[in-house]
């Protein structure tokens, strides 16, 4: 008997070496991808890792030019487009270098958006102000998901009388991606939950997959020396670094500790002289990006680490399977998929008293360096259980299948719906 075909994958995302996790993401899940589809990568970056050819094809995006004909043609031996269907997958994230070309493309070509982040309005307009996003297709998607209110938000943001905060908490815009959504694959209940209820397109819930290293490293987190403090990733003002230096500023007398901040920062130049100015200059050491090893020794050592989110608007972390792979602790806002955490992976702090929440952790730590041993192991477990990248590569397999009739629902929802708010 002749096994069934593999689904033809199209596979558009930040591709390794670029300097964003949604990258090491898409790497993780490769081997498991390549081998359950037939699968072709794309990127819009002018470079990548060669080391992605041992799995699949790898090609460039034109994201203003490219057609599902070139989908089609991509990969066929005999030059001709096939007839069963080809699976568009579309990463979105919230950095503009790596993904303003894929929100432009996602305007006009048909796809399954693979939502990372549902608040993308810093990714909107860090576009637009480089011109890499036209402000009319933006603000016509503000007026037809928000009506006249989030269209005069949104222009309240330009004429720089309202925060871009406080847009992000009122609309934080993933509904931008659904302009011709096929389907929408998240990684959190509440952004399965939010696109749901727009009524559009079908959606799909995925646990963020993490392959982990073969063997649970073994940590004893000494009590000499200073307490060992990191924060990582591509970090905007939502990450909350600017809170946690000014919650270690007034501990400096009391407490050893160093600080490690490792990734790119928003402002670098703001980050160094507000430590500056609260005197624990000489404990935060600003890194920049690193390889995957120091990151992961760093986290091994660390006492603690900062994955604080925000506005959270319910997008998982990668960031937090890379700490729990270290079995390090960590503590998060409570709130969005980080409230949803099993109690014994990870510390919590309220958004609303966050500087005094934070002191009294550190100052726990410090008294008693081994407290986060046993958060870290408990996540390092629910790592292993929940997050296999084969899982994750037979549920892609399964949204795939469903891309022809997942196109036909959609078609007809969104038309109902463009009906129902017409404005």
């Amino acid at each position: 008997m002749t096994p069934p075909a593999k689904p033809r994958v199209h596979w558009i995302s930040p591709l390794p070496d670029a300097q964003t996790d949604i990258a090491h993401y898409t790497r993780r899940i490769l081997p498991e991808l390549a081998q359950a589809t037939d699968l072709t990568l794309w990127t819009d970056a002018p470079d990548w890792n060669r080391e992605l050819y041992d799995f699949a094809r790898v090609r460039r995006l034109d994201p203003d030019r490219v057609t599902p004909r070139d989908f089609a043609m991509a990969g066929r031996r005999d030059g001709t487009p096939g007839s069963d269907p080809e699976a568009v997958f579309v990463n979105i994230g919230n950095a503009w270098p790596f993904h303003a070309g894929f929100l432009r493309m996602i305007q006009r070509i048909p796809s399954i958006v693979v939502l990372h982040d549902m608040a993308i309005q810093e990714l909107c307009f860090d576009a637009m102000d480089r011109g890499l996003f036209p402000r009319d297709i933006y603000e016509d998607n503000m007026l037809r998901w928000h009506g006249q209110a989030g269209l005069s938000a949104a222009q309240d943001v330009f004429e720089g009388s309202r925060e871009r905060g406080d847009l992000v908490h009122d609309y934080p815009g993933f509904e931008l991606t659904l302009r011709h959504a096929v389907s929408v694959l998240t990684h959190t209940p509440v952004a399965r939950d939010a696109v749901d209820a727009t009524g559009t397109v079908p959606t799909y819930l995925l646990d963020l997959p993490f392959r982990p290293s073969p063997t649970a490293p073994q940590v004893i987190r000494s009590g000499l020396g200073p307490l060992r403090l990191v924060q990582f990733g591509y970090t905007g003002p939502n990450r909350r670094l600017q809170k946690v230096i000014e919650a270690l500023g007034p501990l400096k007398d009391e407490i050893d500790f160093r600080f490690d901040v490792m990734g790119n920062l928003w402002d670098p130049a703001y980050i160094r002289q507000r430590a500056d100015e609260l005197g624990v200059g000489a404990n935060v050491h600003l890194h920049g990006f690193v390889d995957e090893d120091t990151l992961d020794a760093r986290l091994r050592d660390a006492h603690l680490v900062f994955n604080l989110r925000y506005p959270s608007m319910g997008e998982a972390s990668g960031s937090q399977m890379r700490i729990w792979n270290a079995a390090a602790p960590s503590v998060v806002t409570d709130l969005g998929w980080y409230a949803d955490l099993p109690d014994d992976t990870v510390f919590r702090i309220d958004p609303d008293a966050e500087i005094p929440a934070l002191q009294s952790l550190i100052r726990r730590l410090a008294a008693d360096p081994a407290t986060g041993r046993a958060v870290g192991a408990a996540g390092r477990a629910r790592l292993e259980a929940c997050h296999a990248p084969a899982l994750y590569a037979r549920g892609v397999v399964d949204v795939a299948a469903r891309f022809a009739h997942d196109a036909a629902t959609s078609l007809t929802t969104r038309s109902r719906y463009r009906a129902s708010h017409s404005v």
